[in-house]
């Protein structure tokens, strides 16, 4: 089952990467930036309001894929079918049933298990034609049609469960704010942090608005705030604040507690992840250096977060964001936003705390985040992608090459066999075993082209 979230977090990320297009183009459609035309606005709108409008297909689609060996198109067509199906059947039983993003996740999952159960399948002579990768949208619809009768007799258990859970969340305020907060930097070295935002940011709350004359319904913090909803944004807006001032000025503080003779080196690595983290609101990069060495520094930065969103619904802060809380986002979305100017204030005084609390948690506990093998330059390797099969213990050792934006997801004989030192050496972050067939390496934003590398390699040789 853990093994199955991970897999299911890696693969949230392939529909959520569309996003931040779908949040550009409903921004420019808004009609109120003078360089943008009313008739290109307009189009730009409904083009915008066309992704958000359709996420549980997206995620439909986005997941099969995500999850199918190899990522072929025959899971990502079983997932669309298995999603239309799926909400045909439901509605027609009731027509007040709105699984909202879970329809597409549950029929993702299931298209993507049964592309790689039945891809290989081989049929009798006289149905040949549909065995192998035709045969999985055929299983996926008769799936689906069973998915859709559960859930239009049964889904509104399940609803009423999400809803309890809601407006729990939303009942205990700043408290259920910093509790999400919190437990969404925690997860990140599980890699299922993206499972909780789906439900946060797609799923939590209500928003119901008029397009075209018709009412329509967003759902989730992310989707409301686009659609206009300024009361969303609860769940977002706090990260501005560690991304963009938070985790840069905790980087100055490592720089500081760096010795004298490797500053050089390790002031060019900490000031690369610090300003992708300030521009794009990506962090596993910088997280990742200290996470596995300094563990209680990570929980109190986790405290932090949790702390910084509580601070942004006191004080009505509700800035959305398409792909995450950096400065591109920030800028695109100030007009959207209500309060968006507290979030300077508010960052310049967590920028002092990250500072403080990470420079003496390392004078304190004697900290030694940087040895000198993670300032090796990876230059350094002759073959990096020989390297990298050889530190996984051959190609005979290597069962499943992925990688998820940051991470390196191999699937491995034996995970037990492995050494750290050899990937440390090679530029990982971090390392992590979920059990014995796999093992994670963290490598930042290259870690898609290593895997790409490695797969090349594997099926040449």
């Amino acid at each position: 089952m853990f093994n199955l979230l991970q897999k299911i977090g890696k693969a949230l990320m392939t529909p959520i990467a569309v996003l931040p297009v779908a949040a550009l183009l409903l921004r420019l459609g808004f009609g109120d930036i003078p360089i943008v035309p009313a008739e290109v606005a307009s189009i730009m709108k409904a083009a915008g309001e066309s992704i958000f409008s359709h996420l549980d297909l997206l995620f439909g689609i986005g997941i099969a894929y995500g999850l199918a060996k190899n990522n072929d198109g025959a899971a990502a067509l079983a997932g669309a079918i298995g999603v239309l199906i799926a909400k045909a059947v439901y509605t027609s039983i009731d027509k007040d049933v709105n699984m909202g993003v879970f329809v597409g996740i549950i029929m993702g999952v299931l298209a993507g298990s049964l592309y790689n159960r039945f891809y290989t399948i081989k049929l009798p002579e006289f149905l040949g034609f549909f065995g192998g990768k035709r045969f999985v949208p055929i299983i996926t619809a008769l799936v689906a049609i069973g998915v859709g009768i559960l859930a239009g007799f049964f889904w509104h258990y399940a609803q009423a469960g999400i809803d309890a859970f809601s407006n729990a969340i939303i009942g205990l305020k700043e408290v259920g704010t910093f509790i999400y907060g919190t437990l969404n930097r925690l997860l990140i070295p599980l890699g299922l942090h993206h499972i909780l935002n789906s439900i946060f940011w797609f799923q939590l709350g209500e928003y119901t608005y008029i397009k075209d004359g018709a009412e329509m319904v967003a759902n989730g913090d992310l989707h409301r705030f686009f659609a206009g909803d300024k009361t969303a944004g609860t769940y977002m807006s706090g990260f501005y604040v560690i991304m963009m001032f938070g985790l840069p000025a905790m980087a100055y503080a490592m720089y500081l507690n760096t010795p004298k003779a490797s500053r050089k080196k390790v002031g060019a690595l900490l000031a690369g992840v610090a300003f992708t983290s300030f521009l794009t609101g990506i962090t596993e990069p910088l997280e990742f250096l200290f996470l596995f060495i300094a563990p209680a520094l990570f929980v109190i930065h986790a405290l932090l977060t949790g702390l910084a969103l509580a601070l942004a619904q006191m004080l009505n802060i509700h800035a959305g964001f398409g792909f995450s809380a950096g400065l591109i986002d920030y800028i695109i979305n100030y007009k959207l936003a209500t309060n968006p100017l507290l979030i300077l204030p508010l960052g310049g005084i967590f920028a002092f705390i990250y500072f403080i609390v990470t420079h003496y948690t390392i004078k304190l506990l004697k900290l030694n985040i940087f040895e000198e093998t993670i300032a090796t330059e990876i230059s350094q390797v002759d073959d990096k992608t020989l390297s990298f099969i050889e530190a996984l213990g051959g190609k005979e050792n290597i069962i499943h090459t992925d990688a998820c934006i940051t991470r390196l997801r191999m699937s491995v004989k034996d995970s037990s066999i492995l050494k750290d030192e050899p990937f440390i050496l090679l530029g990982a972050k971090g390392i992590i075993r979920p059990d014995k067939k796999s093992i994670q390496i963290i490598l930042g934003t290259k870690a898609e082209s290593v895997a790409e590398k490695i797969k090349i390699y594997l099926q040449n040789n």
